[in-house]
């Protein structure tokens, strides 16, 4: 899953380029609870509540031939006001629930000097590595600027939803809901990745 086939001229050995799909857990696979500044990260299974919606749109994902990668910013561990175990079982219910290939964190709060925190590309580029993905071909989705501007950093498409999270950061797609978002990959995939390719084995 998430290969494309690349055959490239004068008999030289084929090659897959790997493909994924990045979309930013909370807000796209969970709902937020109500925070302090606007939306947070539920701390409990009690809080948490799975996004039923985006169950059929990422089946679509999946079904094209795109890895799914969840990525996650959560602070409340290094704050100590989240235990580890019940993140797991969020995370366990996230993967059941949208046959995830990977999820990864960031647990770091702001004022931590890590790699990993988007908007810095840190958890897109360990990704990259672990899957041998081409990252120019990967998509990163989110409802929030952080993300795009972690897209933009490893060279990925952004796609981000409309709300009043996005700021005025770069992007290369808003849709006004994860159905559009959905939508464009699909159209991308029919069209960016065969150009992309070519342009690759050009001489």
């Amino acid at each position: 899953m998430g290969d494309v086939l690349v055959v490239p001229g004068g008999g030289g050995r084929a090659r897959r380029i790997r493909q994924a799909v990045f979309i930013e857990r909370d807000g796209s696979l969970n709902q937020a609870r109500a925070g302090f500044s606007g939306r947070a990260s539920p701390l409990t299974m009690d809080e948490f509540r799975v996004n039923e919606e985006a169950i059929p749109l990422l089946k679509k994902l999946k079904a094209a031939g795109l890895l799914l990668i969840a990525t996650t910013n959560q602070p409340g561990l290094s704050r100590g006001q989240q235990s580890r175990r019940e993140l797991d079982r969020m995370h366990d219910l996230l993967r059941a629930t949208f046959d995830l290939d990977d999820l990864l964190l960031c647990p770091h709060d702001e004022a931590h000097p890590c790699f990993c925190r988007r908007p810095k590309p840190g958890l897109l580029v360990e990704a990259g590595f672990k899957w041998r993905l081409n990252l120019d071909l990967c998509y990163v989705v989110s409802d929030k600027w952080q993300d795009a501007e972690a897209a933009r950093a490893i060279g990925s498409t952004s796609l981000l939803v409309d709300s009043p999270w996005v700021g005025k950061v770069h992007r290369d797609f808003l849709g006004a809901n994860l159905a559009a978002v959905v939508e464009r990959i699909l159209q991308m995939q029919g069209a960016q990745p065969l150009s992309r390719v070519q342009a690759s084995l050009a001489p």
